[in-house]
């Protein structure tokens, strides 16, 4: 088999549409309807995400999807990113439908006076946003008008910038190693269209270089691809075809507080400016699906599968049985499903198999009578009969650590 065919044969629109994960119509260009399978696994992705950012400090927050149309020009998204939003009107009033989550966040840090006690202050979100894309760039998950981001604003003082941005690449680190992921970095300066003071520029790229270097991370310099608001690091990740895809970011802005107005009372009793980080690792929900599907050829670890057993009762008598493990299973947090049609075994196999199920448990008089049953494995075929104990414990149990 060639590259080319081996490529197709993983293309994340074919596996998505196989696997029932998502689809597209021709009713919303470029905004992709999940299905039930394809939510098992956003969900799935979105809850480690939080779980995790809950553990590191982070504060998650929601902000809303349409903001008046003033507030992108105070961004400076209105003269940098005018081309790429969606815009509304309500009440005679100009609206812009977010095509990043940043300036709401710092609506909300500007919501209440702060304090140098409360810096470092994390606000994680999962913000949908929306983008114009031409219809003709336009493909599967990757390049979509309508996606959710996994953003972090962070809100420190100068003197925490470094300690904070270290945090944020072991953060990603221990994000991309859990889906088996190498990746290179790559460290964008100062852009034409910049916003701001050369100095303060400097500064920040100065910043993140010393994080660099200090962690021992090897990285590549990419002369002027900084966001127009600051320098940033870029992540990209290495999937199993041996492409790179570029996901994760973090991005130091010292122009944004400067253009809200934000700031926090310092140990002097004085305001000081606060600075910004801005940072994602996912990338986004959307694109992050694509590359995985891809990435594991359908074929998901057990934690993300959206369906992680499937029963085959042999014959209607057994049916009864295999619903009674379904329930067990259940009640374990697993998701379990039980082909309960009148068809032959082997369809019913071949079929999960297709499906890309991690476990398969075969059922018959002889498991209903013995209370066992018989087990096959992803790529691995029969691994023998056993008690759905033995079966919970040596197998399920092992692979969720994995």
């Amino acid at each position: 088999m060639s590259k080319q065919q081996e490529l197709e044969k993983v293309n994340h629109q074919k596996l998505g549409q196989e696997l029932e994960l998502f689809t597209s119509m021709e009713e919303a260009p470029g905004m992709p309807f999940f299905l039930p399978n394809g939510m098992v696994v956003r969900n799935e992705l979105e809850n480690y995400w939080k779980q995790k950012h809950a553990k590191a400090g982070y504060a998650e927050i929601k902000t809303p999807i349409m903001m008046k149309q003033h507030l992108w020009e105070q961004s400076g998204h209105w003269d940098h990113y005018h081309e790429n939003m969606y815009f509304s009107e309500v009440d005679d009033q100009k609206y812009a439908i977010k095509p990043m989550s940043c300036p709401g966040a710092v609506l909300v840090f500007n919501s209440k006076r702060r304090s140098y006690r409360e810096l470092p202050l994390r606000y994680a979100e999962l913000g949908l946003v929306h983008r114009h894309e031409l219809s003709g760039s336009l493909s599967g998950l990757l390049r979509v008008r309508s996606f959710t981001q996994d953003d972090a604003h962070l809100f420190v003082q100068r003197k925490q910038i470094e300690s904070e941005i270290a945090d944020i690449l072991s953060l990603v680190d221990e994000f991309y190693q859990r889906f088996g992921f190498t990746y290179k970095v790559e460290l964008s300066t100062r852009p034409e269209d910049f916003m701001g003071d050369e100095k303060l520029w400097e500064e920040a790229e100065k910043s993140l270089e010393n994080v660099l270097k200090s962690k021992g991370m090897e990285y590549q310099v990419n002369e002027g691809d900084g966001a127009f608001y600051g320098p940033k690091i870029d992540f990209h990740i290495l999937d199993s075809q041996g492409r790179s895809w570029q996901c994760g970011t973090v991005q130091l802005d010292f122009q944004m507080p400067e253009k809200f107005d934000c700031t926090y009372i310092g140990e002097d009793n004085k305001p000081h400016r606060p600075v910004m980080i801005h940072r994602a690792i996912y990338g986004s929900i959307e694109r992050f699906m694509a590359i995985l599907i891809e990435h594991y050829n359908g074929e998901f670890p057990l934690w993300l599968a959206p369906q992680q057993v499937r029963i085959l009762p042999i014959a209607d008598e057994h049916v009864e049985y295999a619903e009674k493990i379904k329930q067990q299973l259940e009640n374990e947090g697993y998701r379990v499903g039980v082909d309960a049609r009148t068809e032959k075994v082997g369809l019913k196999i071949r079929e999960a198999t297709l499906f890309k199920v991690p476990f398969v448990l075969v059922v018959g008089s002889k498991e209903v009578e013995a209370e066992t049953v018989a087990v096959r494995k992803r790529k691995k075929g029969d691994v023998g009969v056993m008690s759905i104990e033995n079966f919970v414990a040596n197998h399920l149990k092992v692979e969720m650590r994995e």
